[in-house]
This record gives structure tokens, C-alpha cells and sequence, in this order.
């Protein structure tokens, strides 16, 4: 029994095959169009910011 799934771009059934390249997605198209909308910040990742790290100074500030 093949696993279908909807793409998450247009909602259209896709069988979750090794031959399908762009599985979850139905086509090059919706693959892009989420990878655009990732680009551009459409989708984020919740949680709260992280603090840059201090800059190693292992040597103690003596070069």
C-alpha cells in the first residue's frame, strides 16, 4: 500500500514514492514557492532569540 499525502503548498494528493524527487510537494513549482516563502520569512521558527556568543578570548586579551 503506497502513502499519499497532501503538498503542503496546494493541497493536492501526492504518493509518497522513492521515484517522487519532490515529495511532500506535487511538483518543482510548490517546492519553490515554500522555499520563497522561507526565504522571505513567511515562516519562522517560534521560540525566543538567541544572544550572540561572546567572542572566544581564550588568550586573555594579549596577542
Amino acid at each position: 500500500m503506497v502513502t499519499v499525502v497532501k503538498c503542503p503548498t496546494c493541497g493536492k494528493e501526492v504518493r509518497w514514492l522513492p521515484e517522487n524527487r519532490f515529495r511532500p510537494f506535487c511538483s518543482e513549482r510548490c517546492k519553490q514557492i515554500d522555499m520563497g516563502a522561507w526565504a522571505t520569512e513567511k515562516y519562522k521558527i517560534a521560540g525566543n532569540p538567541q544572544e550572540t556568543p561572546p567572542d572566544d578570548d581564550s588568550h586573555g586579551g594579549l596577542n
